[in-house]
């Protein structure tokens, strides 16, 4: 029995790993191969689930932690979708927040289970925009530094840097980012890509498609340090029920809770890590999209309903810098302000949860 390919890309939140993954999932499919998914959350009620799985993809979800502290649930969720759909590659999305995944995650997988797969090299996706202003290059709000402190450890243990969204840069703001990241990560080869455009994906996905994860030393990681800048980060995952008294424009509503939402956190000075919604009618296959990458960006569809609905279930996954309890209150007054203003929608939370990361513990920790 030949080897599965089990390729992890990772990037902090907000650095468009989904729609990646989702180009990749589909280009393999189009080459005949069988593609698993894997996704990752500190809780369940996740929208990266419910946008792959519409897309018709095999998918499991790991909830209660990052891949190195759920390790052996990855595992086992590898063994769920080799059971029921025998994949030939499987596709991992570790938790935007999490780091250490070299030393956490790939060598345990190579060394423990190498006679299942076959593992690629760590890919880290940057937002560009995020990046210039991480590295001194532009100005703009950043995290604090302890935030800052993991997603530098995300970069440092890249074998492969990719930079996301390039549509979003000029030549010359492009060329000052390749070289910073040149200087500062010197073992890690460079992509360009944008992933939303469908331009630069294909020197990538033939480079982690054939490649394997080396052998060299992983960064040191300070786990203290990892565990503050971590739980500085708020998380809110909610599910809500939405009906109209008659049919209402889903796209809409999900840009003016995006809108809404937003502009409550930047009121509080609060930075936002990333915005995610997602609206699936209850009638067909449709589904609703919406991100917000940055507190000062804006808000960008990437899946549009193309017809108006009746009702449906809306899921917001929110990560930002500050209080869990700010989270709440910014997600419940936009939900209550949008189906008062914006549509005649009526909105019925089902589940919301808010909290702070807690310290990771990984599984295992091979050098």
């Amino acid at each position: 029995m030949s080897r599965a390919t089990y390729i992890m890309i990772g990037g902090f939140l907000g650095a468009g790993k989904t729609t990646g993954i989702l180009k990749l999932a589909e280009q393999l499919n189009g080459r005949g191969l069988r593609v698993g998914l894997i996704t990752n959350d500190q809780s369940f009620g996740l929208v990266d689930t419910a946008l792959l799985g519409a897309r018709g993809f095999p998918v499991e979800e790991i909830t209660g932690g990052c891949f190195c502290c759920r390790f052996n649930s990855l595992v086992e969720a590898s063994r769920k979708l080799t059971r029921e759909a025998r994949p030939d590659v499987f596709i991992a999305e570790p938790v935007g927040s999490c780091t250490d995944l070299v030393a956490t995650v790939s060598y345990p997988l190579r060394r423990i289970y190498g006679d299942d797969f076959r593992v690629a090299p760590l890919s880290v996706l940057v937002d560009p925009i995020r990046a210039l202003r991480v590295l001194g290059l532009e100005a703009g709000k950043v995290f604090s530094s302890k935030v800052l402190y993991v997603y530098r450890k995300q970069l440092e243990e890249a074998r492969i840097i990719v930079i996301n969204k390039a549509d979003l840069l000029t030549p010359e703001r492009l060329g000052n980012l390749r070289a910073a990241l040149a200087r500062e990560f010197r073992e890690a080869e460079q992509f360009v890509v944008s992933a939303r455009e469908g331009t630069g994906l294909e020197p990538w996905f033939a480079r982690i498609t054939s490649g394997e994860q080396g052998s060299g030393a992983p960064p040191e990681v300070d786990y203290d340090l990892y565990a503050e800048g971590e739980a500085l980060l708020g998380w809110l995952n909610c599910t809500v029920r939405i009906a109209g008294e008659a049919p209402f424009d889903g796209n809409a509503l999900l840009c003016a809770l995006a809108r809404r939402i937003g502009g409550r956190l930047e009121e509080q000075g609060l930075e936002v890590a990333h915005l995610k919604m997602t609206l699936i009618p209850d009638e067909g296959r449709d589904i609703g999209v919406c991100n917000l990458a940055r507190g000062d960006g804006r808000a960008e569809q990437s899946h549009t309903l193309a017809e108006p609905l009746e009702s449906g279930r809306l899921i917001v996954n929110l990560r930002a810098e500050g209080d869990p309890d700010d989270l709440r209150a910014a997600a419940l007054d936009a939900l209550e302000a949008a189906a008062q203003a914006e549509t005649a929608v009526r909105c019925d939370v089902e589940h919301i949860e808010h909290f702070r990361p807690a310290r990771p513990v990984p599984t295992h920790r091979m050098v």
